[in-house]
């Protein structure tokens, strides 16, 4: 995702610069991969811009803490003036060559350049040293009416997360600056706890308005996915009761498995003696033929012996 742009200061930038350079990058994004140029972020950035392009419809487009310019090359495919900025030489260093142009180093302590319809701060706040958070949030609010924010809530474990914080404090501060939450707003393509900030000047009741409706719907829908889960949990719970039962069929389809089981070593043994019984026949049929064949052979000779004798006995008489 993007990366966080601090302090202005010469010794601070020189400090994040170290922070934020080639092992940080390769170290500490996606589940112990490495953050660069991919198919994977690729497609990400690529879903996020398909979604900024379909909710918001901008002209202009900051994406503060930039990295290496995956969402600003993808909103600029899109047809966006897109346009980025990020703390870290190196991140900057990698932007395809196309976007280079619409990518450079600086920080959201220090004014931004101009305005734009949407600006992008996407996992960079929790980045800041508590004592600037303020001074960038100002920045970011003089930049723009809409503010797309996603900073995590918690992964406290990495070591640059310097503030890390809970959604609604973000918002408190936001709030300072005139900004509102949109509960209607679903951003959950790029982040669970992504939101879009606006600036509004509205009556009180209406704010509470829309935040009552967005309240009743999700009440609603936590209300029937309770109901699904006690109607799940009910029917799991008929099916234990019924568990004896299927058990007692289970037993009987083992039982007639032995049956057919013995029944087919019983045929087996049959079959057997069969081919026994056969064999048998077939060789005293075997014998039968020798026999038959050697007396075949035989009775030539005996003929002429035969005929031998009643010639002698003819003579004779």
């Amino acid at each position: 995702m993007a990366e966080p742009a601090t302090s202005s200061t010469p010794a601070r930038k020189q400090d994040q610069n170290a922070e934020y350079g080639r092992s940080y990058f390769l170290e500490y994004w996606g589940d112990g991969g490495s953050y660069e140029r991919n198919d994977h972020w690729l497609e990400f950035f690529g879903d996020v811009a398909d979604g900024i392009v379909r909710d918001f419809r901008p002209g202009t487009v900051l994406d503060a803490g930039c990295a290496m310019g995956f969402l600003v090359e993808a909103l600029r495919k899109r047809g966006v003036d897109a346009a980025g900025i990020d703390i870290s030489e190196y991140a900057i260093a990698q932007v395809d060559e196309a976007t280079a142009p619409h990518c450079k180093v600086g920080s959201l302590t220090d004014p931004l350049p101009g305005r734009y319809d949407l600006i992008t701060c996407i996992e960079v706040l929790e980045h800041l040293p508590p004592a600037e958070t303020d001074k960038a949030i100002a920045n970011l609010c003089r930049a723009t009416d809409r503010l797309l924010i996603s900073s995590t809530p918690g992964d406290f474990g990495e070591p640059t997360h310097l503030n890390v914080q809970a959604p609604e404090s973000w918002s408190a501060k936001l709030a300072q600056e005139g900004f509102l939450r949109d509960p209607e707003q679903d951003l959950s393509y790029v982040s669970p706890w992504a939101a879009l900030y606006t600036r509004r000047e509205e009556p009180l009741a209406e704010t509470v308005r829309r935040y009552d409706r967005a309240w009743w719907r999700l009440r609603t829908e936590v209300d029937e996915l309770r109901a699904s889960l006690l109607s799940t949990r009910e029917q799991l719970s008929e099916r234990a009761e019924e568990s004896p039962q299927l058990q007692e069929q289970l037993r009987a389809q083992e039982q007639e498995l032995l049956r057919l089981r013995d029944l087919l070593i019983g045929k087996d043994v049959e079959l057997g003696v069969a081919l026994g019984r056969l064999a048998e026949l077939e060789d005293r049929s075997s014998r039968i033929a020798g026999a038959k064949h050697r007396i075949e052979s035989q009775l030539p000779g005996l003929r002429r012996l035969i005929g031998a004798v009643m010639r002698v006995l003819r003579a004779r008489t």
